[in-house]
């Protein structure tokens, strides 16, 4: 059942929310030790906020949020050794919220060590598994957010965004995830990445769920009624072909779906996709750097090997490179702001592949083996770069696995992004598939693609 949908019984009284959190409870009990999406679970908290929820929007919907988002006492561990035993008096802002509309937060998901990289697979906590082949990524760094939401083990998550990480998530999963307009969201009591880029945002089954939630936490935003005829959309012809051939076509075929809703396409060059990524790095490694100085310092044996890795090249760049980013960085806004000038929304594959195999450092694309983050970056840094919304959502399958396209579009006008989404949905069913939950005589549960 979507969240709107969930939300409405809950309203009506058809379901009490004690039983909407113990149901989603025990579905979890069965599920998460095959897909490894929870780090916590608040079974008994979750019980005890629901017999009390204020009847607000969300009343009594359960949720689920990132392991570097703060609640009230449970652990914020951000999937590493060093906040082990990290335990937060305040809730976040957008928990606190959540809870004002009434949700119930059932405990905290999987992420990439500090969400610092694309994968989720943490030496502490272990790989969040894709509930489509449990062998494969969920992507990262929000990988418990999108599997959670895709074997409905919440009704909605919250993940965060700083180069791709509640995207990459949404596709790889095939489900629907909003990077917000950076700046919309409040980030107080979230770990921090990279102040200039990190945005915290929902993924959940549909674009009408991700905007109920993004008006939940999301004071300035709005959501608008109406269907999508004379948008005009600029298809980003590069990111189509860098893309393996497959996930071009059906990414292909979404953009159909659209121009028979009566969106105006013309395909459009982006500029300088390989370098908005270059500038993102040079402003993104040291701000993660400076955040982590103290622990760098103290505690350099606890990182995993790659996000310390990518920690170190922070700290070694030298001291120009900072003030060099973020002033290329505007003069790339500039150009991407010229761009929409001609287009409400820009529209690409999210990923060029789709989930790779866990532990795979290196996929195939365009017949070409290349590094998995390298692949990932001209598909997501240019939007990150500008602080523009992005919606991911599910538009078809290549050998059993899904797909996303991207929808981009202005910085705050997030509600087209979402609009836009909700109307693809309306008319393509893709965001309803959902990987088989089968149990066995014990009781265990397991997955198998639907």
């Amino acid at each position: 059942m979507s969240l709107a949908g969930l939300a409405e019984r809950l309203r009506v009284g058809e379901l009490s929310p004690r039983e909407a959190t113990a149901s989603y409870l025990e579905r979890i009990e069965r599920a998460n030790p095959h897909l490894n999406a929870y780090i916590t679970v608040r079974a008994e908290e979750a019980l005890a906020e629901a017999e009390s929820a204020p009847r607000g929007a969300l009343y009594g919907v359960p949720l689920a949020v990132k392991d570097v988002i703060d609640v009230a006492g449970t652990p914020t561990t951000a999937a590493s050794r060093i906040l082990a035993d990290n335990v937060p008096q305040h809730d976040a802002d957008c928990v606190a919220r959540l809870r004002a509309a009434g949700a119930v937060i059932l405990g905290k998901l999987n992420t990439h060590e500090f969400a610092f990289g694309a994968t989720t697979t943490s030496p502490r906590f272990g790989p969040a598994r894709n509930p489509w082949s449990t062998d494969r990524i969920c992507g990262g760094s929000s990988g418990g957010s999108g599997a959670a939401a895709a074997a409905d083990l919440a009704a909605g998550t919250l993940g965060t965004d700083t180069a791709g990480s509640i995207r990459i998530p949404a596709c790889f999963c095939g489900v629907t995830g909003l990077r917000p307009s950076t700046g919309l969201v409040s980030n107080d009591g979230v770990v921090p990445v990279s102040w200039t880029f990190d945005a915290v945002g929902p993924i959940a089954r549909s674009a009408e769920d991700c905007s109920l939630l993004l008006e939940a936490i999301a004071p300035r935003y709005r959501p608008e009624e109406g269907g999508v005829r004379g948008l005009r959309i600029g298809v980003v012809e590069a990111l189509f072909e860098r893309a393996n051939p497959d996930v071009a076509a059906v990414a292909s075929m979404a953009l159909d779906e659209l121009s028979a809703l009566g969106v105006r396409l013309e395909r459009t060059k982006a500029p300088l996709l390989e370098q908005a990524a270059t500038i993102l790095q040079a402003v993104m490694l040291p701000e993660a750097a400076q955040a982590h100085l103290g622990w760098l310092r103290t505690r350099l044996e606890d990182y995993g090997a790659d996000v310390r890795a990518r920690l170190l090249a922070g700290l070694l760049l030298p001291s120009t490179a900072h003030v060099t980013g973020q002033r290329a960085r505007r003069w790339y806004c500039d150009g991407l702001r010229r761009l929409f000038d001609r287009f409400d929304l820009l529209a690409a594959p999210e990923m060029p592949i789709v989930a790779p195999s866990i532990g795979e450092q290196t996929v195939e694309v365009n017949a070409k083996s290349i590094p998995y983050r390298l692949c990932l970056m001209p598909f997501n840094s240019p939007w990150t770069l500008a602080g523009l919304p992005v919606l991911s959502v599910p538009c078809g399958f290549v050998q059993g696995l899904p797909v996303g396209l991207a929808l981009v579009g202005r910085r705050f006008h997030d509600a087209t992004v979402l609009r836009t989404g909700r109307a693809f949905q309306e008319a393509m069913d893709w965001h309803e598939r959902r990987p088989t939950l089968a149990f066995d005589a014990d009781g265990k549960a397991s997955y198998t693609r639907g």
